[in-house]
């Protein structure tokens, strides 16, 4: 456990428990009680391998596991000419660690009232950057614990393979990142928790509580896994530094459930499922329909008219599936949505 395993496995997951897994592609908006739906593709980047891998369709333990297992991989371990296509297809650009840690910097200023908590940045004259750790235990400003900072929430939004949350490695170069360098708010988070917890309870609750209030979304399911598994991936890491062993399965089956909840796969313009808005059927007399066209007897007293969410760009009126996260403070489900004022 000395150098972070960049390309994550999902047959390694598998090994450790399938179930395991299977948490890892939940997805929670659209499951039911009795019934697993998981993320999808929402991509055309895997289309030529055939059925199981077209845009709409759910992402299968099989379609990733056995010989398939290195279909998904990092964006830096990826062709330069799939890089391209993402990058031109779905506007995808990583960010180098560096700003990263910059950007999460200005926010740990903010919350600190100071400078230079978790590390210091340095900008060669070469133009490369890179950061020195503060080394020593992060104090806490008054009226303000430990506790205070690992239970404030932070969401990245259109997450990517998450490098703000977690910086296992630099998702533009894929060079890994060791445990005491890292630089995400979740990372953050986690070395606070080691620092002030002694016992393995201490910590596994200090983790879980961190690990409740960090969000992220994103709109294609490759991605999305990839960064569900170096949210994992970091827990396992952390625990390892701090003491030493692998955490038990039962605590990995914990976290993975909170980062299938937290870790969500959503259109952020329009805070619903990817593409699941749809035109609905609208009579002549404007009045909207609660059925299918093949319904009405005559379809030349039928028109369609657009989602209005879409239509008017209001966030508040898509007739897609708003996605569904978890408030855990309040052990309650809700709509991003509603998180989000109405003009």
């Amino acid at each position: 456990m000395t150098d972070p395993q960049v390309d994550i496995k999902e047959n390694d997951i598998f090994k450790i428990s399938p179930v395991l897994l299977n948490t890892l592609l939940k997805d929670h908006t659209l499951s039911t009680e009795t019934e697993q739906v998981n993320i999808f593709w929402a991509t055309d980047n895997y289309a030529d391998r055939g059925k199981g891998y077209q845009y709409n369709d759910k992402i299968s333990v099989e379609a990733i596991t056995g010989v398939n297992e290195d279909v998904i991989v990092p964006r830096a371990l990826k062709s330069r000419e799939q890089q391209q296509r993402r990058s031109r297809d779905m506007a995808e650009v990583f960010t180098p660690s560096w700003i990263c840690n910059k950007q999460n910097n200005l926010i740990d200023n903010a919350w600190f009232g100071r400078e230079n908590v978790f590390n210091t940045e340095v900008d060669n004259p070469d133009k490369t950057h890179t950061w020195i750790v503060n080394t020593e235990h992060v104090i806490f400003p008054e009226g303000k614990t430990w506790r205070d900072y690992i239970n404030e929430n932070r969401l990245e939004i259109t997450c990517g393979e998450a490098p703000y949350l977690v910086s296992r490695y630099d998702t533009v170069t894929g060079e890994p990142i060791p445990v005491e360098r890292r630089i995400g708010l979740l990372d953050r988070k986690l070395r606070v928790v080691s620092e002030n917890t002694e016992t393995v309870n201490e910590w596994l609750n200090a983790a879980q509580a961190a690990y409740m209030s960090t969000y992220g979304y994103e709109w294609q399911g490759d991605n999305l896994i990839l960064a569900r598994e170096a949210l994992l991936y970091t827990f396992i890491d952390y625990y390892y530094a701090k003491f030493g062993q692998e955490p038990l399965l039962k605590h990995l089956l914990c976290i993975a459930e909170i980062i299938s909840w937290n870790i969500w796969q959503m259109d952020g313009l329009k805070g619903v499922i990817p593409n699941s808005c749809i035109q609905l059927p609208k009579l002549k007399d404007e009045t909207t329909s609660l059925f299918s066209p093949e319904d009405f007897g005559d379809p030349q007293e039928l028109t369609l008219f657009d989602c209005p969410g879409c239509k008017n760009k209001d966030i508040h009126s898509h007739t897609g599936t708003y996605a569904l996260i978890k408030d855990w403070k309040e052990n309650k489900v809700l709509t991003f949505v509603s998180l989000i004022k109405q003009k």
